[in-house]
């Protein structure tokens, strides 16, 4: 068996606006089931989970590469917020493992492509790419599926032009707004935090809009710091003894990050710290681009956030809006510069019946797949137990 995961990618075309799940079900509900369901079926051929990439078509980034990220969160997090949702939803209803590394890992990533044929030259960094860079990634992946529309054919045969080195023809009226000046700040170091345990979709929409929210640059450092609490506070977590290790976690961070930033055939440098003291221990990933990922130990609800002024944004969840106030408290007795907050969506079922429901619970808590492997590890333990006898 090769140990390296199968990789797919599934070409998913701009999506309605505004994005609600009845509209994506009505869209791509029945292309993302069959898609799931045949990326599951190749889970056993890999120790990891077989990867399911998601290029998402974002008109609303097309020639916005120097314009604020703040400006364009909104409309980007409520998209992949969106898709999200309904690849729990359908894998809720079918069954489908999308939570640990006997299922499917499922990634989204923007795409500038609006469909107007408007061609773009490629970068090797992300997360915003066009198809120009991810036919150029020398990625390699088992299969590529579309969406079998206009806009979904269109979108693969472009990809399949840039992929043969066609360019592409220019046509339609441009979105580019990257001459004009905008007030908007834009943040260059931007902040994170959480157990990040058994990594979910619901943090990879946390992660994905946390790199996402830095802004670009032509110089100088930029850095999305992401905290991940220390072992030591984890002790008492329900079923703890599945709970993976600092260690651990930290590198599927990496995993995931890397997945969406590099598109390169390079690796990224990496450099370490372990000093004694509040955030001491620190995996740092650097990128070409000067884009520094830093993965850093936290031991308290605040970590880098109140040691580090140059941090000036923070990403939460709308459960989690109690901390950021917390940390802007702490940042105003320092007399430093509040944060700017910007929030991801809370991920829920609620009018998708009962049993759906609670299949979606599973796959966006980290407690429910702990569960879930300490009831695999019991009965494993209890079948061997038996076979002895």
């Amino acid at each position: 068996m090769d140990d390296a995961p199968p990789r797919y990618v599934l070409f998913l075309p701009p999506i309605p606006s505004p994005p609600t799940l009845s509209s994506l079900k009505i869209s791509f509900g029945d292309t993302i089931s069959q898609v799931l369901n045949e990326v599951a079926s190749h889970s056993s051929d890999s120790s990891e989970a077989a990867i399911l990439e998601v290029a998402l078509a974002c008109p609303s980034l097309v020639g916005r590469q120097n314009a604020p990220r703040s400006s364009l969160y909104g409309v980007v997090q409520s998209s992949f917020a969106a898709v999200y949702k309904l690849v729990c939803v359908i894998a809720a209803k079918d069954g489908v493992n999308v939570e640990d590394r006997n299922g499917v890992d499922v990634r989204i990533i923007p795409v500038a492509w609006s469909g107007n044929g408007s061609a773009q030259s490629a970068t090797h960094a992300g997360p915003i790419v066009t198809l120009e860079t991810l036919a150029q990634s020398g990625r390699q992946w088992q299969y590529a599926f579309g969406v079998e529309t206009d806009a979904g054919e269109s979108m693969v045969k472009a990809f399949v032009a840039a992929k043969s080195g066609q360019a592409s023809p220019v046509s339609g009226s441009s979105t580019s707004t990257s001459n004009q000046k905008s007030r908007m700040q834009k943040h260059c170091h931007v902040a994170v935090g959480g157990t990040f345990d058994h990594l979910h979709i619901g943090h990879k929409l946390l992660l994905t809009m946390t790199v996402f929210a830095v802004d670009d640059r032509p110089s100088g450092d930029r850095s999305a710091t992401i905290g991940i609490t220390g072992d030591q506070l984890l002790v008492n977590k329900k079923h703890a003894q599945v709970l993976e290790s600092w260690a651990d976690r930290q590198r599927s961070v990496q995993n995931f990050l890397d997945s969406i930033l590099n598109f390169s055939s390079s690796q990224p440098r990496i450099t370490t710290t372990d000093n004694p003291g509040p955030n001491g221990k620190s995996t740092h990933i650097h990128y070409p681009n000067n884009l520094v990922v830093k993965c850093t130990e936290i031991q308290d609800p605040f970590g880098p956030t109140i040691t580090e002024e140059q941090i000036s944004t923070l990403i939460i969840s709308g459960e989690t809006r109690s901390g950021g106030k917390a940390v802007n408290d702490k940042r105003k007795e320092k007399g430093w510069t509040e944060l700017e907050v910007f929030e991801v969506d809370v991920l829920d079922a609620e009018d998708e019946g009962a049993e759906v429901k609670e299949g979606f619970g599973s796959k966006l808590s980290s407690t429910a797949i702990r569960e879930k492997l300490a009831r695999q590890t019991e009965s494993v333990s209890t079948a061997g137990g038996r076979s002895k006898v």
